[in-house]
């Protein structure tokens, strides 16, 4: 990809349009956040998205291939954000947020750790294991997004990485069908045995009592993550808490269409729509009329328009 063209602000609008292409629910509360905010927040997840990209295309290159294109990346991410001048707009956009927000390059290695993981882990034993791949893929883009809205002090850290890791266990739980597709089972394999389900049952899609209920301990569990990252919201500066809030409150309630659809995650893929997305924001916003952005103030839910 080549942004050589591209000025600052054209590759901030590159991210932008990749996050609007690739995540909704995340996209939606992203554009609540005040407007010097949001291109930072694009700019995070344009740098994961890229990442990820180059691990989730099976059939397109080899495990060896995707970890060579994972260490490259790395590189590269590093030499931009070490100031030198790198092609790529995504990783351009990206440095120049590192750099105002001061995210920490150990942040960024331990991201990509996990990333590089998804070439040769496949299955995790137990959950410690899997919370090995969890730090680097979930919990330190809470702790990048802390940086990125101006959290101050460390309180806020492990309330953070609980966000990060229930809204990513919550990807799990609904992704279940199209990750095995990839070879790659994130739930424990000790749960699956617990309540004496296979991996051969998983790759059939079978959904019986068994799966019903190792369905219903993983979302207890995500839930109990979200307990937690509910305790730290209050260390959010004004302004910022509210589309976190949403955010928060829009990925759990994708635990509770997976319940509805009686844990069929196989069929189909468990998504709230844009009217939810909108009653959501709008009951959040009543919890806490001064967090909603002056933007809004004063509009109906239905007069919340969509993200552009």
């Amino acid at each position: 990809m080549s942004g050589a063209g591209l000025s600052l602000a054209g590759c901030y609008e590159l991210c932008r349009q990749i996050h609007k292409a690739h995540s909704r629910t995340y996209y939606f509360s992203t554009s609540l956040f005040p407007s010097e905010v949001r291109p930072h927040v694009h700019a995070l997840y344009g740098f994961m998205r890229y990442a990820d990209e180059i691990v989730d295309n099976p059939g397109s290159t080899s495990l060896e291939e995707q970890l060579v294109g994972l260490e490259a990346f790395e590189a590269e991410t590093l030499s931009a954000v070490a100031g030198e001048p790198v092609p790529n707009p995504v990783l351009r956009a990206f440095a120049n947020t590192v750099l105002l927000r001061g995210i920490g390059t150990d942040l960024i290695t331990a991201f990509m750790k996990s990333m590089k993981m998804d070439t040769h882990v496949f299955r995790y034993p137990a959950y410690e294991d899997l919370q090995a791949y969890t730090y680097g893929s979930a919990a330190v883009v809470g702790l990048m997004m802390c940086r990125v809205v101006g959290t101050k002090g460390e309180a806020a850290a492990p309330h953070a990485e609980a966000l990060g890791v229930a809204m990513q266990l919550t990807n799990f739980l609904r992704d279940v069908g199209e990750d095995r597709a990839r070879g790659r089972i994130y739930l424990p394999i000790e749960d699956l045995r617990s309540f004496g389900y296979a991996e051969e049952d998983l790759g059939r899609g079978v959904i019986d009592e068994r799966f019903v209920a190792l369905m219903r301990f993983e979302i207890a569990r995500a839930r109990e993550l979200y307990k937690v990252a509910d305790e730290g919201m209050k260390y959010i500066p004004r302004g910022c808490r509210y589309p976190v809030v949403v955010a928060r409150e829009l990925y759990a309630a994708i635990l509770d269409r997976i319940e509805a659809s009686g844990y069929d995650v196989f069929a189909r893929r468990a998504e709230t729509s844009f009217a939810h997305k909108v009653r959501v924001a709008a009951t959040v916003a009543a919890r806490d009329p001064g967090e909603i952005p002056a933007r809004l103030r004063g509009k109906s839910a239905a007069s919340i328009p969509a993200p552009r």
